[in-house]
């Protein structure tokens, strides 16, 4: 009887298989093992893969390129602001007010003897006046009229160097042996009774160069003028 339950104990343990089953070799099961087999180890593969830096923006560039418009904007401001003398301009060289669109001749179909010629920019107000000094001449024996035309415009900054003015209104005052008389406003001709070619005093121009003492502007007639600081 023992001989017997000895044999059958020992064939019960020669049964057991020596080769473990495949995932079962460390007796634990294959997802718990840590080992990359089958399409989990693919997957941990996938997800560890990283992703592609983004493509830069371009929004920093359009911040930047702002911000350097407004810096642009500002110093023209500063340097704008004051009062002008102008030393040069392309249309009085052609003796007419108008550059390449002609205004009114000077000289000798008319008595009038223009002066001297400035601008008074105020940036906070937005005031843009051309101040222009003027003799007209009168039947001798009486002494020609100085006077002093005030064409008084509102300007504002197109981009960051074009100028656009909108005229106001003209003023104009008396010098010498008649400066107590008071300033006179010149009434403003109705636009629908202005000739079709009539300017209404307003346009712009291009500030070309521009330091702490000398400005050069274009205009959209086509004239040059130069302006330093009075």
């Amino acid at each position: 009887m023992a001989v017997a339950v000895a044999s059958s104990c020992c064939a019960s343990t020669s049964a057991r298989p020596l080769v473990h089953p495949a995932g079962r070799r460390s007796g634990k099961p294959w997802w718990a093992s840590g080992r990359r087999s089958g399409t989990g180890g693919r997957k941990t593969r996938l997800l560890s893969v990283r992703a592609p830096p983004a493509a830069p923006s371009d929004v920093g560039y359009a911040d930047a390129s702002a911000g350097a418009d407004d810096d642009a904007v500002t110093a023209l401001k500063v340097k704008l602001l004051g009062r002008w003398r102008l030393v040069y301009s392309s249309a009085f060289s052609s003796r007419t007010l108008g550059g390449s669109r002609p205004g009114p001749p000077t000289g000798r179909l008319l008595p009038i003897t223009l002066g001297q010629v400035f601008q008074r920019i105020d940036v906070v107000s937005k005031d843009f006046d051309n101040i222009v000094e003027v003799e007209l001449g009168a039947p001798w024996p009486l002494p020609p009229v100085e006077l002093t035309a005030t064409l008084a415009h509102k300007f504002e900054i197109i981009g960051t160097s074009g100028i656009k003015i909108t005229f106001d209104k003209t003023t104009v005052k008396t010098k010498g042996n008649l400066s107590q008389l008071p300033p006179l406003e010149v009434p403003r001709i109705p636009d629908n009774l202005r000739p079709p070619s009539s300017s209404t005093g307003s346009g712009e121009f291009e500030v070309t160069y521009l330091d702490g003492d000398t400005r050069i502007t274009r205009g959209d007639r086509g004239e040059l003028r130069v302006f330093v600081v009075s």
